[in-house]
């Protein structure tokens, strides 16, 4: 059984990346220091606790597993945060990956699959593709950007080959319920909406009701969690065949607006979402919608999920959480 290294493996992405790995055949090893990670959403593999600005026990845990890839997911990720924050981001997630590729170099592993984001596009009226002008104008967008450089000058000089995935807002739970997501802070839109359905918080605060967009509020492109990881597994065979280093969108092409991913909540829920109307936040682009023609093509890679399916596994997986 092939070892993959996850780094943030306790998160809501990289747990559910370890479950599609196991499901797969893959051993995934969890890395995470626990920042923003679950101890109880380790539970598809060994645990090795330890931060990404440790290169010593990275060096440790990369001797005892010889894993066979890296999926590297670790990363602070809030956007306002990133603006009022940068350097918190620039050292953690840039530094943080610097070690981690250095340390996948010297212990002879040769495959990488990167979780990156569209932020790294910036703002665009058009479906993003992978030729689009990456042009972040968020410090978690750049910092991302800056990893694919590193990633693509290590390709470069070493014989190491990395597949990165573009992807924006991931949402739903694995149709099991054995994993879900949740966060503390909680910043994303379909938890709090539905934390706002059931009172664990007063209302829904919807930031920025003036954009250019058909009902005032930004609009993004939604994929479900378990599309996401599939995605992550077709890549790593893509690396295993030999195929070389790719960047993929992963989206579903369709963009949804705050105020349709609440209606989208209400006829799944059958519960009405209580709204407070707030102003924008530094940094949030007004549409994100991403192209994924590449993954369909070259990868074979197929969403399937819609809104409301994403809605539907998210609640039943907070509603068992809260129980």
């Amino acid at each position: 059984m092939q070892n993959i290294l996850v780094t943030g493996g306790a998160g809501y992405i990289g747990a559910h990346a370890c479950k599609a790995l196991k499901q797969a055949g893959y051993r995934p090893v969890c890395y995470d220091n626990f920042s923003t990670g679950w101890r109880d959403a380790v539970k598809f593999g060994p645990l090795e606790e330890g931060d990404l600005l440790d290169r010593a026990r990275l060096d440790e845990v990369f001797a005892k597993y010889q894993p066979e890839a890296v999926m590297h997911f670790a990363a602070l990720s809030l956007v306002g945060d990133s603006m009022s924050d940068p350097g918190r981001y620039w050292r953690e997630n840039v530094m943080g990956a610097l070690n981690l590729i250095e340390a996948t170099v010297a212990a002879g592993c040769r495959h990488v699959v990167f979780s990156s984001t569209c932020a790294t596009y910036g703002e665009s009226d058009q479906t993003l593709t992978e030729d689009t002008p990456q042009e972040p104008i968020n410090a978690y967008g750049g910092s991302k950007l800056a990893i694919e450089g590193m990633l693509r000058d290590f390709s470069s000089a070493y014989d190491l080959e990395a597949v990165i995935f573009r992807y924006f807002n991931v949402a739903g739970a694995d149709p099991e319920a054995e994993i879900g997501e949740r966060h503390d802070p909680e910043t994303h839109l379909i938890p709090l909406m539905l934390e706002a359905i059931v009172g664990k918080r007063s209302a829904l605060t919807v930031y920025g009701t003036d954009y250019d967009t058909p009902d005032g509020t930004c609009v993004r492109d939604y994929v479900h969690v378990m599309d996401l990881v599939d995605a992550h597994i077709l890549g790593l065979k893509w690396l295993e065949a030999g195929r070389g280093g790719r960047a993929f969108n992963l989206g579903t092409g369709t963009g949804f607006s705050v105020r349709e991913v609440v209606d989208a909540s209400r006829a799944v829920t059958n519960m009405a979402v209580p709204i407070r109307e707030g102003t924008r936040r530094a940094g949030d682009a007004k549409r994100l919608v991403s192209g994924s023609q590449r993954a369909k093509q070259e990868l074979g890679w197929q969403p399937s999920a819609t809104l409301p399916k994403m809605i539907s596994d998210a609640w039943r997986w907070h509603k068992k959480h809260w129980d």
